[in-house]
């Protein structure tokens, strides 16, 4: 076994993962109003659909990520309503303490409906295109085993940071007045909309459909 490849794997997953956009809010916001749990498995989803790019990258499964690049303004498209959505959903939801009942998703919940989230922007597929050459990642044979390492490394990369936010925000969530977790929801919920709207709107764009 080649260890470097588990350790680029983990370097990619955080590249990956580290920049702030909608899933990073989204999880944050799950771990305000429902604990850092939730946010955790939240980012589980994320990096399981993170995983799943990167296997189809290395392994070289070219039916289906031609298919996902051939498809990928349907994607696109689902991705951006799913987020302006799940940000209206954010804004108008009201903050535990104010709400009759504070009931939450369910931990399977929060990690599929992050998978699909996750896996429904093809981007992520075409940022492992790219940046393996550029960091120089080589797995002669995309044989299973080194296929697998580098893979493992990209989830438990990913899998770390969401630890790390997460556990972070959850550490100070009881500090947090309703009154500010009712303000985080709207910014996040705006902020997420905004990001779904973005991308229909470049989608648009480069489709011909705007502008």
């Amino acid at each position: 076994m080649d260890g470097s490849l588990f350790i680029q794997g983990i370097i990619i997953g955080l590249t990956l993962a580290v920049p702030v956009g909608p899933i990073s809010l989204l999880c944050i916001q799950r771990t305000i109003a429902d604990g850092r749990l939730h946010g955790i498995i939240s980012g589980l989803g994320v990096a399981t659909a993170d995983s799943f790019y990167a296997a189809i990258t290395v392994l070289g499964l070219t039916v289906i990520s031609g298919l996902i690049i051939a498809q990928h303004s349907l994607f696109r498209f689902l991705a951006g309503i799913i987020l302006i959505l799940i940000g209206i959903r954010v804004f108008m939801s009201v903050p535990a303490g104010i709400s009759e009942k504070n009931e939450h998703e369910t931990y399977l919940k929060d990690y599929l409906s992050m998978v699909a989230i996750a896996i429904a922007n093809p981007l992520t597929l075409v940022f492992f295109m790219v940046i393996l050459p550029g960091f120089g990642v080589v797995i002669h044979g995309t044989t299973f085993l080194p296929a697998a390492e580098f893979v493992a490394g990209v989830f438990f990369g990913s899998t770390v940071w969401w630890v790390i936010l997460c556990g972070s925000v959850g550490s100070v969530r009881s500090r947090i007045s309703v009154k500010n977790i009712g303000l985080i929801n709207r910014v996040s919920g705006l902020l997420i909309s905004c990001f779904g709207a973005g991308m229909l709107i470049l989608l648009g764009m480069t489709t011909g459909l705007v502008g």
